[in-house]
């Protein structure tokens, strides 16, 4: 077997826990010499503050992962790229597009690996639906993204601040999935939004776009309490195809459903550890710039006041 890749993860919280930590131990390529948290460790591995005591600790790291906000990952990326770390991005891979363009630059100055993931993209039926789509006249589209906020990210205040995406933090979920397996290009044409009083990010959002002349629209909403809804439909000249449950379950016209197992974040690692092998970066900000646009160009309406 090759070197395995030392790895250090920043930001220990709930996604870390949930996903990340299981997929690092499933992947032999890879491992867990050291962590980075403010409040939190991982037990039997050396813990650290921050990303610099982190670079600075005589781990001999080969990566970092970071699991932090958007806000302020821009520079735990840099200090890493600077360092000659290869870097993989906790999605949405930076709170504007200026520092994703940014650091993409500075990663091929320094000849280290930028991946800019997109967990929703490798659930089980997204591949298959973009081969299926291959060739089709896709007539409309729709994106219903509905979960509760107060469920996924619980006392998070950070995600209703300004870079903090607000439901788009989900959404961009969707966005992530429909720019992969749509054909063309998707471009936004109108968006609203609604912001509670006293936040800067919304709770719910409606977006219309295009691709190839189809209407594309997406509902998001963050209040939705009960069974969560992660839908896409694509009507096409051979029928409509259904992605549920954020894409893990796919449903072809006139065929059963297809479902398998979440392994979204093993997928993100294995692609990692290609790209380190291969000395490339992966660097897709076209979700991103769905969102940037839909802030640009939304109407913005004032909620009503929320608490966790």
């Amino acid at each position: 077997m090759s070197e395995r890749i030392r790895l250090g993860l920043v930001g220990i919280g709930k996604i870390a826990r949930d996903q990340h930590l299981p997929a690092l131990k499933g992947d032999d390529r890879f491992e867990l010499v050291a962590t980075a948290s403010r409040n939190a460790s991982v037990d039997g591995v050396a813990a650290h503050k921050d990303i610099e005591s982190l670079i600075a600790g005589g781990h001999d790291l080969t990566a970092v992962s970071l699991c932090t906000p958007p806000e302020g990952r821009y520079d735990q990326a840099r200090i890493a790229i600077e360092a000659g770390l290869h870097v993989m991005l906790e999605k949405p891979p930076a709170a504007t597009l200026t520092e994703i363009f940014d650091l993409a630059e500075r990663a091929r100055a320094k000849d280290v690996t930028l991946f800019t993931t997109w967990h929703s993209r490798e659930a089980a039926g997204v591949e298959p639906a973009k081969a299926w789509l291959q060739g089709k006249q896709i007539k409309a589209a729709r994106i219903t993204w509905r979960e509760d906020i107060r469920r996924w990210h619980p006392g998070q205040e950070w995600i209703l601040a300004a870079g903090g995406f607000g439901v788009f933090d989900p959404g961009i979920n969707a966005l992530s999935i429909v720019t992969a397996i749509l054909p063309e290009a998707l471009l936004l044409d109108e968006a609203w939004m609604e912001v509670p009083e006293g936040r800067a990010s919304p709770l719910r959002a409606k977006l219309h776009m295009r691709c190839a002349g189809a209407p594309v629209t997406a509902d998001f909403d963050f209040l939705q309490t009960g069974p969560q809804t992660w839908d896409i439909e694509v009507d096409t000249d051979s029928g409509t195809l259904r992605l549920g449950m954020g894409g893990s379950i796919l449903q072809l016209p006139g065929e059963d459903e297809q479902k398998a197992p979440d392994r979204e974040y093993a997928r993100l690692y294995a692609r990692f550890a290609e790209l380190v092998a291969a000395k490339q970066s992966d660097v897709d900000v076209r979700p991103l710039q769905l969102v940037a646009d839909a802030f640009l160009v939304g109407e913005r309406a004032i909620g009503e006041t929320f608490a966790f």
